[in-house]
C-alpha cells in the first residue's frame, strides 16, 4: 500500500525545464540523424544518449525526478522520428518540383503528419505495450539507463558516478567521430575505400566502403542479426547479380563505372522488389494481432466510459480516445490545405477536388495501417530497424497508382512530372505519420518500465514533434546548398553531392508508376528474392536460435556497399565486445557503455558534416579544409589504419572504465 501510495503522490514529470531541455536536445539529433539519413539512408536512435544527458543536466536541480528524465528523452526521441522524412522529401527536389525546402511546407507535412502519428498510437498502446510480450529492446534499453542513472531518486553516489560515465563515453565518442571527419575533410584520409576487378565470366564486381564512424557506430546498434543479414544481401548484390548482369551488358571504360551503373540502374529494383516483399510479409502477419489489439484497447476504452472497475490508474490514462479523434480530425483540414495549395495553379489544377479527397482518404487510412507496422516492428526489433524503407516503397506505390488513376486521363500524354510530385508530396506526409509512430510505442514502453503517466508522455510527443520539424527544412535547406543530391537538377557547391538513396528510389518508383515505365520484370526477380529471404528467416525463427531478417538483406541489395561494409563491421565488432564484456560482474553496464560510444560516433560524426555544409556554403568552396590534393596516394591505407585502430582503442577503453567503475 506504500508502494502504491508513493507512486501515486505529486511529482515533478511533464515540467517547462524538462520540455525546454528536451527540445534543445531534440535541435541536435535532428541535425544529425538528418545528415545521416541523406548519407547513408539510416537513422539512429535517440533515447538512450538523450537520456545520459538529461541525467548529467537535470542534476543541477535536487529536485529532479526520474518520469522528468523520461520526458526529457521523449522529447528528444523526436529527431530520430521525424529526421527519417528525409527518405522521401528529397525526391520533390529530385525531380525539378522544388528547387529549395520552402520552410513552412516543409514544417506542416512534418509536424502535422508527425502529430497524427501520435494520436494514431493512443488506441494501440495498451494492445502494443501493456498487454503485448513485444521485446521493444530500445524502450527497455532506455528504461535501464533511466533506472540505473537516476536511482530511486535521482541523487546516490553510484547513480550519479554511472550518469557521468556514460556522459563521458558518449562525450569521447562525439570526440573521435568528429575527429576523423575533420581529417577526411581536409584529404589526409580518404573518405572512401573501394576496389573493383574483371570477374572470371566477362563481368565485373567489386566492394567499396565509406571510411566513417558513423556507419561503425550504426552497425553496433542495428545489431549481429541484421549485419547478417546484410552481408547475405551483399553477396547476392556484388557476388551474383553485379557479375551477371554486368556479363550481359559489356562497357567500356572503367570498371567501377560499369559495375556501378549496373547496380544503380538495375540491381536496385531487385532490391526494391525485395524489400516490398518483405514489407507485404510484415504486414500479413500482424493482420490478427493488430485487428485484436486495437478491439482490446477500444473494448477498455468503453468499460471505463461506463465506470466499470472505478477509475483508470495513472499509468493506464492516455489522452482521451475523443481527444484523440478530434485531434486526428483536425489534422486532416491543413493537410488539405496543403495538397490543395501544391495542386492549385499548375497543370493539375482542375483536379484540385477528386486529387485532394482521394489523397486525405488514402493518408488517413493508410496512415492507420503503417503506423500499427511500424509501432509493431518498432517493439519486435526496435524503431532503428522497423521498416519504414519498406513502407515507404509500399506507400509511393499506392499514392502513384491512386493519382495516375485520377489524373492520367486528363494529362492525356502530357507531362507527368506534376503527377509524380503530387504523389511524392503524399508519401511524404504518410512518413512523417509512420515514423512518429515508430517511436512512439517504444517511448511509452520505456515509461511503461519507470511509472510514467501515458497522456503527459503523448504531450511531450507532439511537443517533440513540432520541435524536430521545425529544424528539419533549416538543416534540408543547408545540405542542398552545399552538397544537392545525386540525380537532382540542382548542384551543390560541393562536387560531391549527398546519395539521398532512399529519396531517389522513392521518386524512382513514383516516376516508373505514373510514367508506365516501370522496371517491373527487375521489381519482379526482387520479389522472388525477398520471398526466398523471408522463407529462410522463418526457418531459422523456428531453429529459436537465429534469425535472417529479409528487410537487413533487402536493404543490403538497394543500398551501396559503401555503406552496407561498415555497418556490417560495426555489426560484429558490437557482437564481439559484447561477448567478451557479457559474462563479467559488469557486463551490463560494460554493454551499455558501449551504446553510448558508439552513438557518440554518430553525433560526432553526423554534427561536423553538417558543420562543414554551412563551411561550404559561407566559403563557396567545394572542399574549405582540404590540405592535400584529391588523388593523395597515402590517404586510404592511412584511413584504413586510422579507422581500425580507433575502433579498438576506444572499444578497450569502454571495456576498462566498464571494469572499474
Amino acid at each position: 500500500m506504500a508502494a502504491v501510495e508513493a507512486a501515486e503522490r505529486p511529482r515533478l514529470e511533464l515540467t517547462v525545464r524538462g520540455v525546454v531541455l528536451g527540445v534543445l536536445i531534440t535541435f541536435l539529433f535532428t541535425a544529425a540523424n538528418v545528415f545521416l539519413g541523406l548519407k547513408v539512408a539510416l537513422t539512429f536512435a535517440t533515447s538512450i544518449p538523450a537520456a545520459v544527458i538529461s541525467m548529467a543536466l537535470l542534476r543541477a536541480f535536487k529536485n529532479s525526478t526520474i518520469v522528468e528524465n523520461n520526458i526529457v528523452q521523449t522529447v528528444a526521441s523526436a529527431a530520430g522520428a521525424m529526421a527519417s522524412v528525409v527518405f522521401v522529401l528529397p525526391g520533390l527536389i529530385i525531380v525539378g518540383a522544388w528547387t529549395g525546402f520552402p520552410f513552412w511546407t516543409t514544417f506542416a507535412i512534418c509536424a502535422v503528419g508527425g502529430v497524427l502519428g501520435v494520436m494514431y498510437t493512443i488506441p494501440l498502446r495498451r494492445a502494443l505495450v501493456t498487454q503485448s510480450d513485444l521485446p521493444y529492446p530500445e524502450g527497455v534499453a532506455a528504461a535501464q539507463v533511466l533506472l540505473v542513472g537516476s536511482g530511486s531518486e535521482g541523487d546516490g553516489a553510484e547513480a550519479q558516478a554511472d550518469s557521468k560515465l556514460g556522459l563521458l563515453a558518449i562525450t569521447l565518442g562525439s570526440i573521435a567521430g568528429a575527429a576523423y571527419a575533420l581529417i577526411t575533410t581536409t584529404r589526409v584520409f580518404a573518405s572512401e575505400v573501394s576496389a573493383y576487378v574483371r570477374t572470371p565470366n566477362g563481368g565485373a564486381t567489386g566492394l567499396g566502403a565509406q571510411a566513417s564512424l558513423a556507419l561503425f557506430g550504426a552497425g553496433h546498434l542495428v545489431g549481429v542479426a541484421v549485419g547478417a543479414a546484410m552481408t547475405v544481401g551483399l553477396v547476392i548484390t556484388w557476388g551474383i547479380a553485379v557479375p551477371v548482369l554486368t556479363a550481359l551488358h559489356p562497357a567500356a571504360g572503367p570498371i567501377a563505372d560499369w559495375a556501378g551503373d549496373v547496380w544503380r540502374h538495375q540491381v536496385r529494383f531487385i532490391g526494391a522488389g525485395a524489400i516490398g516483399v518483405a514489407a507485404l510479409w510484415t504486414l500479413a502477419k500482424l493482420a490478427v494481432p493488430l485487428v485484436t489489439g486495437v478491439a482490446s484497447a477500444l473494448a477498455a476504452e468503453r468499460r471505463r466510459k461506463a465506470g466499470e472497475g472505478g477509475a483508470l490508474p495513472r499509468t493506464e490514462q492516455d489522452i482521451p480516445i475523443g481527444v484523440m479523434a478530434v485531434i486526428s480530425l483536425a489534422c486532416l483540414v491543413p493537410i488539405a490545405v496543403l495538397l490543395a495549395a501544391f495542386l492549385a495553379g499548375g497543370p493539375l489544377g482542375s483536379l484540385v477536388v477528386p486529387l485532394t479527397i482521394a489523397a486525405v482518404l488514402y493518408i488517413a487510412v493508410a496512415g492507420f495501417a503503417v503506423a500499427a507496422v511500424c509501432g509493431y516492428m518498432a517493439g519486435l526489433i526496435g524503431s532503428s530497424n522497423s521498416p519504414v524503407s519498406g513502407m515507404a516503397i509500399l506507400s509511393v506505390l499506392g499514392a502513384a497508382l491512386i493519382i495516375a488513376a485520377i489524373g492520367l486521363p486528363v494529362l492525356k500524354g502530357g507531362d507527368v512530372k506534376p503527377l509524380v510530385a503530387f504523389a511524392l508530396l503524399v508519401t511524404a506526409i504518410l512518413i512523417s505519420v509512420a515514423v512518429s509512430a515508430n517511436d512512439n510505442l517504444q517511448d511509452l514502453k520505456t515509461g511503461q518500465l519507470v511509472d510514467a503517466t501515458p497522456w503527459r508522455q503523448q504531450v511531450a510527443l507532439v511537443i517533440g514533434v513540432i520541435a524536430g520539424s521545425a529544424v528539419i527544412p533549416v538543416i534540408l535547406n543547408l545540405l542542398n546548398k552545399a552538397y544537392g543530391f545525386a540525380g537532382s537538377p540542382m548542384h551543390g557547391i560541393s562536387a560531391n553531392p549527398l546519395a539521398a538513396p532512399q529519396a531517389t528510389l522513392i521518386s524512382t518508383i513514383a516516376s516508373g508508376v505514373v510514367g508506365g515505365n516501370l522496371q517491373w520484370g527487375l521489381i519482379g526477380i526482387g520479389g522472388l528474392v525477398g520471398a526466398a529471404l523471408v522463407v529462410v528467416d522463418e526457418l531459422l525463427r523456428r531453429t529459436g536460435r537465429r534469425s535472417l531478417p529479409p528487410l537487413g538483406a533487402a536493404l543490403a541489395i538497394y543500398l551501396p556497399s559503401s555503406v552496407t561494409v561498415p555497418v556490417i563491421l560495426g555489426a560484429f565488432a558490437g557482437y564481439a565486445y559484447d561477448r567478451r564484456v557479457e559474462k563479467r560482474p559488469n557486463g551490463e553496464a560494460a554493454k551499455r557503455l558501449g551504446v553510448l560510444l558508439v552513438s557518440g560516433y554518430i553525433v560526432g560524426d553526423s554534427l561536423l558534416n553538417v558543420a562543414h555544409a554551412a563551411l561550404i556554403v559561407a566559403t563557396g568552396k567545394g572542399a574549405p579544409l582540404a590540405l592535400v590534393p584529391e588523388d593523395f596516394a597515402l590517404a586510404p591505407p592511412l584511413a584504413i589504419v586510422a579507422y581500425a585502430l580507433t575502433g579498438l582503442a576506444l572499444y578497450v577503453w569502454a571495456d576498462r572504465r566498464a571494469m572499474r567503475a
